[in-house]
């Protein structure tokens, strides 16, 4: 895709006044880096970090039917999902693949308000289009831009200018005023840090930037620092950790499979879901430390000890806050326990690899008491 093709979000011109270095990603022209990944990443994780994610499809799906429409396609008990809550799940296919992932939520009392990724907005609005059906109707955000601050200090920062997000925990999200317009907030988002997502009006998003990006604890961040925040999280970036092919069991995504939904098994794809439950996938996704060698990227095969090759990594770079190499890819289930030993074959040199529990960094949301 061309520059001349890419999409552009409402704070393109605010990065290129930043020093950004741009790049085309999920169709739309976006910052990679300002200062430098490594600087960004280990920013995020001391500080706080400024991402717009804008180029994100958001959505509200409304209507006396819109939860029970939406559990046809999803594993996530959402009927019982109490208001000011939001949970991680997939939209899943007849054969039970991961068409995407996505959050969902109920931030107001007007059925779900929905995030997916940018390069499959389209399609999935499409098919909530001709799948949803009875009073379920979907209505696409796109007069918002969405801003994501993370990091140890994000909360602090936040809570300077609405001291109500204080009593946020992980996974709650309102709408409500912030800078001074109507906002869908959760305390929620993809690097393994605490934060916050904030949804603006797309006409007030560079004043919001501007506004959070004055505090001297806040930098803007690139998508490539993003991504290797959310790979040392252990977190899979659809279509290229999971697919329209991969399960949730394969993908080790079974955290995002409810109870009561697989007792029903009434939702998209849901008999291969409870076979692999219960006979295991033919394959799984795994984490690796590469304890040698070159980075092992996408598309780098995965062998046993003796060499023959059983699977392939499917996002690999340096971990900056571990200082080794790290990765995940799929492997069969008799070589996915931790400490097994395997090899990754990099520019056609095996490398020594072991599989390591994920999160490669452990997670650091912000989780309230129960009471």
């Amino acid at each position: 895709m061309t520059d001349q093709t890419l999409k552009t979000t409402v704070l393109n011109a605010a990065h290129r006044a930043l020093g950004a270095r741009m790049v085309g990603f999920g169709g739309y022209d976006m910052p990679v880096q300002y200062e430098g990944v490594l600087a960004e990443h280990r920013w995020t994780r001391e500080h706080a970090g400024l991402f717009d994610v804008s180029h994100m499809g958001q959505c509200k799906i409304t209507g006396a039917d819109a939860i029970a429409q939406f559990e046809r396609f999803v594993p996530g008990d959402y009927a019982a999902l109490k208001a000011g809550r939001q949970k991680y799940s997939l939209l899943l296919n007849e054969d039970g693949g991961i068409i995407d992932d996505l959050m969902a939520g109920k931030p107001d009392h007007d059925g779900l308000y929905v995030v997916v990724n940018a390069g499959n907005k389209d399609e999935d609005f499409a098919f909530w289009r001709a799948h949803l059906s009875g009073d379920a109707t979907l209505t696409v955000l796109d007069d918002r831009a969405l801003i994501a601050i993370q990091g140890p200090e994000a909360a602090e920062v936040m809570i300077a200018h609405e001291p109500v997000l204080a009593e946020f925990g992980f996974m709650d999200c309102a709408r409500l005023m912030l800078f001074g317009v109507d906002c869908f907030v959760s305390r929620s988002g993809y690097t393994g840090e605490d934060g916050y997502e904030i949804s603006v009006p797309a006409a007030e998003a560079e004043r919001v930037w501007n506004t959070i990006l004055e505090d001297a604890r806040v930098k803007p961040i690139g998508l490539g620092a993003r991504d290797s925040l959310r790979l040392e999280a252990g977190l899979p970036l659809h279509g290229h950790d999971i697919d329209a092919t991969t399960s949730p069991v394969e993908g080790s995504l079974t955290f995002a499979l409810s109870k009561s939904r697989m007792e029903a098994a009434d939702f998209n794809g849901a008999a291969r879901i409870l076979k692999e439950r219960a006979e295991g996938p033919a394959r799984v996704r795994v984490g690796l430390s590469v304890k040698e060698g070159a980075p092992a990227r996408e598309g780098a095969e995965i062998a046993d000890a003796n060499g023959t090759v059983i699977g392939t990594v499917t996002s690999g770079g340096p971990s900056p806050t571990l200082g080794r190499n790290i990765a995940m890819g799929y492997v069969p289930p008799s070589h996915a326990a931790l400490g097994t030993d395997l090899q990754v074959i990099v520019r056609g040199r095996a490398a020594a690899a072991e599989v390591i529990d994920t999160p490669f960094v452990a997670q650091r949301y912000f989780r309230k008491p129960k009471v």
